[in-house]
């Protein structure tokens, strides 16, 4: 049984990927998103082997989504596109599983059996962003996506990953890996990635240092990471 999730923000695709399917009884729908937040959660909770995702969703796209994603844990993608035939010959051209809108039935059972054949996750690389523009983050039951230039530091502790902007606190299921990988900010701590940007004070202590930020908050230094930290802000 191949498990797998639709991610479309319009309801009748996500409904016409998932009708298709129910024809080949070896996929198991585990669920329907419409955003990438929604996508993010359900990936991490239920490990999908297979991920139909179309590209042009808002805010935050299904490349911003696929990169996003732990590489130990990525499943097999096939992109859903409403692109022109420059941008799908540009897919053609590295191979990658794709459905045109609006969906061929044979071709769609072309790319399943391709998919049945070979259920290894492709190298993307080459097509996806190297820094994430926003990042994906709720409150409570509330959804919501943070620009990352807003981002003054993330902390990680056993209530999860918190995220510090200028406009408040939110929280996110992405990893320290991946924040510090696909973005600008910087590990200071084991716990802690800060912004070169929102940085107002270091005071230099004896465990290493710690930082005042714009809105006033402390962010520790540790020694391990302040040679680091005062060359990046010009200090020999």
């Amino acid at each position: 049984m191949i498990r797998c999730l639709i991610i479309d923000d319009e309801p009748f695709a996500r409904q016409e990927v998932a009708d298709l399917l129910d024809k080949h009884p070896d996929f198991d729908v585990l669920g329907q998103c419409g955003n990438a937040i929604e996508a993010l959660q359900q990936i991490n909770q239920h490990k999908p082997d297979l991920i139909f995702v179309d590209i042009q969703m808002p805010r935050i796209n299904g490349m911003e989504l696929i990169a996003m994603l732990n590489p130990e844990q990525m499943p097999r993608a096939v992109f859903i596109t409403a692109f022109d035939e420059y941008a799908v010959k540009a897919f053609d051209n590295n191979a990658f599983d794709y459905l045109l809108k609006p969906i061929d039935e044979k071709r769609f059972n072309q790319t399943l059996d391709k998919v049945r054949s070979d259920m290894t996750p492709q190298p993307m690389e080459n097509i996806l962003p190297n820094q994430l523009a926003h990042l994906p983050c709720y409150i409570g039951s509330k959804l919501k996506v943070v620009t990352t230039a807003d981002v003054e530091f993330i902390v990680s502790d056993v209530g999860g990953i918190h995220v510090h902007s200028n406009k408040g606190v939110s929280h996110t299921q992405l990893t320290l890996k991946v924040l510090e990988e696909k973005t600008s900010l910087f590990r200071c701590h084991k716990q802690y990635l800060l912004s070169a940007n929102a940085i107002s004070e270091i005071e230099i202590t004896d465990s290493g240092a710690e930082v005042t930020t714009h809105t006033g908050a402390k962010v520790p230094v540790s020694r391990r990471y302040l040679k680091e930290l005062k060359q990046l802000l010009g200090f020999q």
